[in-house]
């Protein structure tokens, strides 16, 4: 454990534990060797090490006191300061008794010890706490960081959530928007991909409307802010961060209702312990001390603590990898998926494009030059990628007539380039065989005659075949949803190995898709949706766990799903399996060995045959290997995803 990753309170706790233990490592052993009771003479020869031993039980409990009178004064009687308090005041209490009774004093190294290792299982669990606090606020790094404010004239840099609605803010190319607002000067194109989960820029000019998240692409442009950094996707993300320990799990919730009941009723059965047998036989010391042992052995705080703590670390441990659960009871459900639904645009695929087939009826490289020629100063993404695939000179000088949704006309001293999809061949008069292909068709002609084709599809994302086959290993059907058409989601889901798909949906079909599957997805399994855009959001709620690509995914993909890949990285799928999976092998763990111990220590403390020592392991001993065991949750994890197994 490092210290330098304790806070300010933490190292003070292990100072005031360290010296408490040292205190009481002396004082035990002195007592042990020459009996502290007998160093002075008389009735009152108890009240020595009394003393030694109250000093040692401040010192290390006066904040447990507190809590329980505060607790108290509240109404909130029955947790386990108040336990920790009644059973050691009690063991003070008896040991004062018997000193006065001229019996041997038992009880106050047994007192200080059940609140000083009390003391040590806090530590751990405000440690583990912490560890997975800090692995949540690395998410806070997604926040814009800086916006450009106009200022009498001047361009100030700030922070985004200093600005406020009405600023005037400049956006340079390549910068992301960072706060939502109106162009007032300047045109430009932005990649919105944010927006809509899919590849085409939006051409922007004044008046018109931007949201933060979108990038700007190629010009400089002033923007009126309209919403302030409070309201933006950031601030959401952060929001939800915050947030996330409200959505409780289906194990959260049992403890905390059997910790309602249960307390109080152990309480009732230590009085009874206490009460009716030292009726009985007249030994009340004996009883109470067996009913104060069996207090110490009932406090719930293994069951109380730890199960609590391992959902916080697994939602630790995914955020460390960018992976934000927005609560337990998504990690709970987590691990019984069984069904994996896709978006194909943004999701599997990278959202741009790339020329995959030229298909000249020549010559190749008069094919890639004339396309060159007519889509050199086009920004749109099919255009860029055509350009990009020619890597010699391009003539200049053409005049370029655009026809939307047709392509691009290029003229110069009679030659006539033509450079679209079927419609603008037809317009041009030029032959060509129309078949379905697994992209997008630029046909290309010069001077009316048909020189070529060529074919542009949407990159897959390198690491998707293999998180898809990682998937299938673990036993998870996926299934791929899409607006594409047949061909193209056929070839990316035989590409992937994808077990199921359907084209052409709407965002409509995908929900009514979606319900089809959850009718038959099995009892006890949960489906999960993998989208990123606004149209995906409508089906990111209905599924079981709505699963948001965080990097370029909208605000209302974000907002509507349950957990989010910031890093838009596919292998956090398994991983965050491999997380939910692990959390809640740990959480049944736990919960049985809490319950297994605690009970047979138990009837063993009501029987006599152990003392409050054993009660002291029952209690913090269990809770500090519970506490170690949800530790492990939050290690670390290979992020690649296992291969699967060969069909």
């Amino acid at each position: 454990m490092k210290t330098s990753m304790l806070s300010a309170k933490q190292k003070k706790n292990l100072i005031r534990i360290i010296v408490a233990l040292a205190a009481f490592a002396a004082v035990f052993i002195a007592d042990k060797v020459v009996s502290l009771g007998g160093v002075f003479e008389g009735k009152a020869a108890w009240v020595f090490p009394f003393l030694l031993y109250l000093a040692i039980y401040l010192v290390i409990g006066y904040d447990v006191l507190w809590r329980a009178l505060r607790n108290i004064a509240h109404g909130q009687v029955f947790d386990e300061n108040f336990l920790m308090c009644i059973a050691t005041l009690g063991a003070f209490a008896l040991a004062i008794y018997r000193g006065v009774s001229g019996m041997e004093t038992e009880g106050f190294d047994e007192a200080c010890a059940v609140l000083l290792f009390y003391q040590v299982g806090e530590f751990f669990q405000d440690y583990a706490a912490g560890r997975s606090r800090r692995s949540i606020s690395s998410l806070m790094d997604i926040r814009p960081d800086h916006a450009n404010i106009l200022r009498g004239g001047e361009v100030v840099c700030v922070d985004p959530a200093e600005a406020v609605k009405g600023d005037i803010i400049r956006i340079n190319p390549g910068e992301k928007v960072p706060l939502d607002g109106v162009i007032i000067k300047g045109a430009s194109t932005l990649d919105t991909r944010a927006l809509t989960g899919e590849s085409l820029p939006r051409e922007v000019k004044e008046g018109d409307e931007i949201v933060s998240g979108s990038v700007n692409v190629t010009s400089q442009i002033d923007v009126r802010v309209e919403r302030e950094f409070y309201d933006s996707t950031v601030s959401k993300i952060l929001e939800l961060v915050e947030n996330a320990s409200s959505q409780k799990a289906k194990a959260e919730n049992f403890i905390s209702k059997f910790a309602k009941y249960y307390t109080p009723t152990v309480v009732a059965i230590a009085v009874l312990l206490a009460i009716v047998p030292g009726a009985v036989t007249g030994e009340w010391s004996t009883w109470i001390y067996r009913a104060l042992s069996f207090l110490v052995v009932s406090c719930p705080c293994a069951l109380v603590i730890s199960i609590p703590l391992s959902f916080f670390a697994g939602i630790g441990a995914a955020s460390r990898y960018g992976i934000l659960i927005k609560g337990s009871n998504y990690l709970e459900k987590l691990n019984k998926a069984g069904v994996f639904v896709f978006d194909k645009t943004g999701t599997l695929t990278r959202g741009d494009f790339v020329v995959s087939a030229v298909e000249p009826e020549a010559d190749l490289e008069r094919v890639l030059r004339l396309a060159a020629i007519a889509e050199r100063d086009s920004a749109h993404p099919i255009a860029r990628s055509i350009a990009a695939c020619y890597d010699g000179s391009i003539e200049e000088g053409f005049s370029l007539t655009n026809f939307a949704g047709e392509g691009v006309v290029a003229e110069k001293e009679g030659v006539r380039i033509a450079c679209g999809n079927e419609k603008l061949m037809k317009r041009e008069g030029v032959q060509v065989i129309v078949k379905e292909e697994a992209g997008t068709v630029v046909y290309v002609a010069e001077n009316g005659v048909y020189v070529g084709r060529m074919v542009i599809g949407d990159r897959i994302k390198p690491e998707a075949e293999e998180v898809i086959g990682a998937l299938t290993g673990m036993g998870c059907k996926t299934v791929m949803l899409t607006g594409d058409n047949q061909s193209v989601a056929a070839s990316v889901a035989g590409k992937l190995g994808i077990d199921e798909y359907k084209a052409s949906l709407l965002p409509q079909n995908k929900v009514a898709e979606v319900e089809k599957l959850l009718d038959r997805k099995g009892k006890g399994r949960a489906l999960c949706f993998v989208g990123d855009g606004i149209n995906d959001a409508p089906v990111l709620m209905r599924s079981d766990i709505g699963i948001a690509m965080g990097g370029v995914g909208s605000d209302a993909a974000i907002e509507a799903a349950d957990i989010v890949l910031m890093h838009d990285d596919l292998k956090g799928l398994p991983l965050s399996m491999r997380i939910a999976r692990k959390t809640m092998r740990i959480v049944g763990e736990n919960i049985i060995f809490s319950l297994v111990i605690k009970v047979a220590i138990l009837i063993l403390s009501a029987l006599g045959i152990t003392n409050m020592w054993v009660a002291v392991f029952g209690d913090v001993g269990v809770a500090v290997l519970a506490i170690l065991n949800a530790m492990r949750v939050n290690g670390n994890y290979e992020k690649k995803p296992p291969r699967a197994p060969k069909k």
